[in-house]
């Protein structure tokens, strides 16, 4: 049977970081960014506040900015090999990441099924954000069923990979997850744990558990 591998961005694919750091970086608004970001964490905003305001934040946002921040980010290595071994299997992987859908789309270029994010508008902007299209952690165990149903791949099929709170409730619908560099919230929730800087091998640890 056919398995289907979900991917977070921030912090998973991207290590210590996450896009809408690295395309603040890019504006040169990095402390702004990272005080939504705590607020963020802390639940001071919710996801879809926090959109607003970093599309706010982003008002000079240009299509160089966003190439510039999805090249210089700290991936990490083996992305594209384990895709591509993925398809040859036979199998599916899709990125479910809260960032906006305009970085997160890019991977479809690297081997991805399915690549969501939260759908905000066209670079540069020209319309505002609409908070009704932005993901949270509940929509991505949303959208991950839906991507299931459609490869036709059965829920003991499916894989997680995550870093974090956002990642908890997706963990506990799939039978195997694997937390890659993950803070405390998945501590005793996924079935491996990995640290370093390759996809490879948090992904061989997967496929420990293939059926």
């Amino acid at each position: 049977m056919a398995r289907l591998h979900f991917f977070d961005l921030d912090g998973t694919l991207i290590r210590g970081s996450a896009a809408p750091v690295e395309i603040s970086r890019q504006l040169g608004l990095l402390s702004e960014v990272g005080a939504l970001e705590r607020d963020l964490a802390t639940g001071r905003i919710d996801p879809p506040e926090y959109a607003v305001r970093v599309h706010a934040l982003w008002s000079g946002l240009t299509e160089e900015h966003v190439t510039a921040a999805f090249v210089s980010a700290p991936w990490l290595a083996g992305i594209e090999e384990v895709w591509r071994e993925i398809r040859e299997r036979g199998d599916y992987c899709a990125v479910i990441s809260l960032s906006p859908s305009f970085f997160v789309e890019r991977l479809l270029g690297w081997g991805a099924h399915a690549a969501h994010g939260s759908v905000f508008p066209e670079v540069p902007f020209t319309r505002p954000v609409d908070p009704a299209g932005i993901l949270t952690a509940s929509a991505k165990v949303t959208v991950a069923e839906r991507l299931r149903a459609e490869f036709g791949v059965r829920r003991e099929d499916c894989v997680a990979y995550g870093d974090s709170m956002s990642d908890v409730e997706l963990f506990a619908a799939v039978p195997v997850s694997v937390a890659v560099n993950a803070d405390r919230h998945l501590t005793g929730l996924a079935t491996h744990m990995y640290t370093g800087g390759d996809l490879r091998e948090a992904y061989a640890l997967a496929e420990v558990k293939r059926h």
